[in-house]
């Protein structure tokens, strides 16, 4: 048996290869711990900043909760705390899924015409043009609605509740349209920017070769889209139409502008779309009462937006979960 001599390569057993790390490595640079240390403060930071919103508005609502309803009866016209916020909060989620029942089909045709669809000349000023309607105040959408919107769909809610008002839906249209079907036209004008621009960068991180591959089956465009684009980015819309969801519950100045307020006596539950004065928001009943509001009445008020905070919280939450369980097949992440 012969002995081959070590090479210069070769080390003896048990001996550890010198270490190629850097000196330093032990303990990370200072720019790295500088860094660890921002975001994690970061982090913590935005959830005192949440916590502390949390206990400001329970703090504030708390003798608006604890008082019995005759110390505000005068503020919200003889009804309790319950039947006070109830109606609003109904309002407000009504106007909301309004919103995106009309938006969120219009937001995902837009993100697919643009992304696959449209010839790259014209896909780029299109997209632009959705990104920059993000960018209008609200305000100049509650003028918009106010002057262009509400004379013009009057007209029809009114054809609509002579032909259909049968349907407890479509009856008692009573002009003008300052109803929650005008309001939520407008969040839904509102909205779609948002969903739009997420859901076209969704769409466009769809694998080619899922693309390719549908077309090599002899697909149609449409079917292209049904089999491979639509499946990839359903996580994404869902997160899109939720940052939509968000952005309408909480809209104060263009609800206020269009929304009529409530008639005496008239905080109930209604289902009337096209009815006046039988709906109103959180966000925008605390912008037309905080004026006139004082001592318990301002409790009553930010009681409402505790209800308001909560809805919000739910609905993020409820976004997470839904994008979770699709986590694998997300064009988000």
């Amino acid at each position: 048996m012969t002995h081959t001599p070590p090479g210069p390569g070769d080390r003896p057993r048990g001996v550890r290869p010198p270490s190629r790390a850097h000196p330093g490595a032990a303990s990370p640079p200072p720019r790295s711990r500088l860094f660890a240390g921002i975001s994690t403060g970061s982090g913590i930071l935005i959830l005192a900043i949440l916590a502390a919103v949390a206990f400001f508005l329970l703090l504030e609502a708390l003798p608006a909760i604890t008082s019995a309803p005759e110390a505000y009866a005068d503020f919200t016209r003889g009804l309790n705390l319950g039947q006070y916020i109830g109606p609003l909060v109904f309002g407000t989620v009504l106007a909301a899924l309004l919103a995106l029942v009309v938006a969120v089909p219009l937001s995902v045709a837009i993100a697919l015409f643009i992304a696959h669809y449209a010839p790259k000349r014209f896909a780029g000023p299109v997209a632009y043009v959705v990104d920059l309607l993000a960018a209008i105040p609200s305000v100049v959408y509650g003028l918009w609605g106010f002057f262009w919107l509400v004379p013009r769909v009057g007209p029809a809610m009114d054809w609509v509740s002579a032909k259909l008002g049968w349907i407890p839906l479509f009856a008692n249209y009573s002009p003008p349209a300052k109803n929650i079907s005008s309001a939520a036209l407008v969040l839904a004008v509102m909205i779609l920017p948002i969903i739009t621009a997420v859901s076209r960068e969704v769409f466009l991180q769809t694998p080619r070769l899922h693309i390719e591959a549908s077309l090599a089956l002899g697909a149609t465009k449409w079917e292209v889209a049904q089999q491979a684009i639509l499946p990839f980015g359903r996580s994404g819309v869902v997160s899109a139409s939720m940052l939509g969801l968000g952005r309408a519950l909480g809209e104060t100045m263009a609800v206020l502008m269009i929304l009529a307020p409530f008639a005496k006596g008239s905080e109930i539950y209604s289902w009337q779309l096209l009815a006046s004065a039988q709906h109103q928001t959180i966000a925008a009943n605390i912008a037309q009462q905080i004026r006139e509001a004082s001592g318990i009445s301002v409790s009553v008020l930010i009681a409402s937006g505790l209800a308001l905070f909560a809805i919000t919280l739910v609905v993020n939450m409820l976004a997470r979960w839904i994008v979770s369980r699709r986590a694998a097949f997300s064009g988000a992440n």
